[in-house]
């Protein structure tokens, strides 16, 4: 039974299916694992066996009346913990939500309940998903089961290490600058940011309401799919939903081809900055593709020079706003100084104890940018970036079927590497902010270990927006031709974790 854990998603769910094995017996395998294993990687802040296991046995008993929720029914999953649980605390990796038990479910928690797919527990997260290394979390940092000693990315570190160590299956993030991407290149899984609106954010607690994007996280393609269509679709309760249906992910994925396609590689994220081995994977996966007969285009996008410095304005401004809600009197921790305890001296407690530094540098940089005679000088002028980076993109995409840069600039850096230095850690989003500030959707595909260290590197992959079909088909490719290389996936190189 212990050897499940490390099969797709999709055998899993077969295996089901087949009455081979029982939801309740994979659901087991998983939490044992993760009980044994969490000490090491700070995968979860959470772990729930009791609603685990229920939600398990309910699935086991659908199958026995021969209903078949999903095509992953009855494969066990984990959730980033800014999506509101009525089962478990919803903390966002803040002592600020500490033991918050939310009233109802996110629209994706209750899209995956009735899918027939247990919820192992809650990961972890940098603090309201501000950084780009899981450090930032009040639960302590995740680790990297590629090496314990480095991060895991940021902020879904905890989702992408549980599907890397296998303490999942499958995982649940959100993206608002690559929060999901950036983490799975470094992880050696597969992570997919869908186009903006694709998925519904009602019941994530929001960083940058512009920006957020729920999303899949798996150790292949396919498996991404399948999870990517379980959660999409409209929803009445998020005003930003889009109200068509994307078509079938896991479709695209089965009826991949190269026929036609054209492949644009912006030349601003094509530098000899990025470390050596990650530039040269990167060239290798172009070299494979041409190989397949793609046309491959070099696209000029000279807005992205202005993309971070753009995003680090909005994201702040934005977070400001949507985090002033937390005021010590409707939801967590509350502080009562000593003294005369004023509403205003209780907020101000409440947010000095619950909130940590990242989130007050944030805050004040946000605060800063939206005050009355700065407005149009920062959050004015980098919504105008904003704008010119889109035009780069449908510039490009005039040219071309989908994009491919570097997920990252870099591997996994070593743990406190760069904590103290903010804007070198907000580098390693350089590649992956103009999806989020264009709201087009985007993915990251393993593609090799780089020479220097040995570690996990990926390729982004960009389509245009409401085309994620044409980013999973690319992706299956590139999969399929890394494949045929190594003779497994990429996470079977990983060291194996060993209890404590």
């Amino acid at each position: 039974m212990s050897d499940l854990v490390f099969l797709p998603a999709s055998e899993l769910a077969a295996k089901i299916a087949s009455k081979e094995i029982s939801s309740v017996e994979l659901t087991k395998a998983f939490y044992d694992r993760s009980e044994e294993l969490n000490p090491k990687t700070n995968s979860y802040i959470t772990l729930n066996r009791e609603n685990a296991m229920a939600a398990a046995k309910l699935s086991d008993e659908a199958l026995s009346k021969g209903e078949v929720l999903s095509p992953l029914h009855g494969v066990p999953i984990a959730v980033k913990d800014n999506l509101t649980t009525t089962d478990a605390q919803t903390t966002s990796g803040s002592n600020i939500l500490r033991g918050w038990v939310p009233q109802y479910d996110a629209t994706v928690v209750s899209k995956l309940r009735k899918a027939g797919l247990p919820i192992l527990g809650k990961t972890n997260l940098d603090e309201f998903a501000m950084g780009s290394s899981t450090e930032y979390s009040a639960f302590g940092p995740s680790r990297n089961p590629w090496d314990l000693s480095r991060i895991p990315g940021g902020s879904g570190g905890g989702s992408s290490s549980a599907v890397s160590g296998h303490l999942a299956p499958i995982a649940i993030g959100s993206d608002t600058g690559g929060s999901i991407r950036y983490p799975a290149a470094v992880t050696g899984s597969v992570g997919a940011k869908p186009t903006y609106g694709a998925v519904s954010r009602y019941g994530l607690v929001a960083l940058a309401s512009s920006l957020d994007q729920i999303g899949p996280v798996a150790n292949n393609v396919l498996d991404t799919a399948l999870l990517h269509d379980v959660i999409a679709g409209y929803d009445a309760h998020d005003s930003t939903s889009l109200p068509h249906s994307l078509g079938s992910m896991a479709e695209a994925v089965k009826n991949a081809d190269v026929k036609g396609l054209r492949v644009g590689v912006v030349k601003q994220l094509n530098s000899d900055a990025f470390q050596p081995g990650v530039k040269e994977l990167f060239d290798d996966t172009i070299a494979k593709l041409v190989a397949q007969g793609v046309e491959v285009i070099e696209v000029d996008c000279p807005s992205f020079e202005y993309a971070i410095a753009a995003y680090y304005l909005i994201l702040p401004a934005e977070a400001s706003s949507n985090l002033a809600k937390f005021d010590s009197v409707r939801f967590g921790l509350r502080v009562t100084p000593e003294g005369n305890p004023t509403i205003e001296r209780v907020m101000a407690a409440t947010r000095e104890a619950g909130f940590g530094p990242e989130v007050k540098r944030r805050i004040i940089l946000g605060t800063y940018a939206l005050s009355s005679g700065y407005y149009d000088a920062y959050y004015g002028s980098a919504q105008k970036v904003r704008t010119l980076i889109q035009r780069d993109l449908a510039a490009a995409f005039s040219k071309v079927d989908v994009l491919l840069t570097p997920t990252a600039p870099t591997t996994a850096f070593k743990i406190g590497e760069k904590v103290n230095d903010p804007l070198a850690m907000y580098l390693n989003d350089i590649a992956t902010i103009p999806a989020n500030l264009a709201g087009i959707p985007g993915m990251s595909v393993p593609n090799g270990l780089a020479k220097e260290d040995g570690l996990p590197s990926g390729v982004q992959i960009l389509a245009p927006a409401m085309q994620d079909a044409q980013m999973y088909r690319v992706g299956a490719i590139i999969e399929k031709l890394y494949l045929e290389q190594w003779g497994a996936p990429l996470l079977a190189k990983a060291p194996k974790l060993e209890v404590l």
